[in-house]
């Protein structure tokens, strides 16, 4: 490679990591641990990495922790243009809906074509199994992310179950399936920590 590619690929790769800086702006519903302010999204993936790293045991066989790592870090980067969208969010863009669904596909294809052609088309393909949650490290990356949004809000008091009305049901629905699909054993245990808040509001 001569140092004319070279520079022109340096000039790439430090246009995206600059671009990927604007996370640490984007707000996030869950509150941190204390509940003194909100979580950001950069916070909220680099959590995620260490996540997938220790809770590796917890793995379904197929895992590969150290790839569900590279997908953590890079899941939420699509809210640089589209912002958190909540998990208990409701109406035509709400989380998951076709709306939502297609802004976060055109920020992806914007954001990692600032990377040289065949690092952004590895990344984009690793944020796309991750959004499809077929493979098995994908079903336990998303595991990881419905998972610790419930922690925090257990931590800080109730934090977005309060302020989107949360229910038992509505959790389960939500999040709890998904985090059992990947982590059934740390599903129980989560259940086991939170289940009392709900049952002291009758909720």
């Amino acid at each position: 490679m001569s140092e004319t590619v070279k520079a022109g690929r340096r000039d790439q790769l430090f246009a995206f990591l600059l671009e990927v800086e604007k996370l640490k702006s984007v707000t996030r519903a869950t509150p941190i641990h204390d509940g003194s302010r909100h979580e950001n999204s950069a916070e909220h993936s680099w959590t995620l990495a260490l996540y997938a790293l220790v809770l590796a045991e917890e793995a379904a066989p197929g895992v590969d922790p150290l790839r569900a790592v590279k997908m953590l870090l890079i899941h939420d980067l699509v809210e640089i243009d589209v912002g958190d969208v909540p998990i208990h969010s409701a109406g035509g863009t709400a989380h998951g809906s076709t709306a939502i669904q297609g802004a976060e596909a055109a920020a992806a294809k914007r954001i990692f074509g600032l990377l040289p052609k065949d690092l952004g088309d590895d990344l984009q393909a690793l944020w796309e199994e991750f959004e499809a949650a077929e493979t098995p490290t994908a079903i336990y990356a998303k595991s990881l992310d419905r998972v610790q949004p419930v922690l925090l809000n257990q931590l800080s008091g109730g934090g977005s179950w309060l302020d989107y009305d949360v229910t038992w049901d509505q959790l389960q629905t939500r999040v709890g399936t998904k985090v059992a699909r990947g982590l059934p054993g740390v599903w129980d245990w989560v259940q086991a920590k939170i289940r009392p808040w709900f049952s002291a509001r009758g909720l």
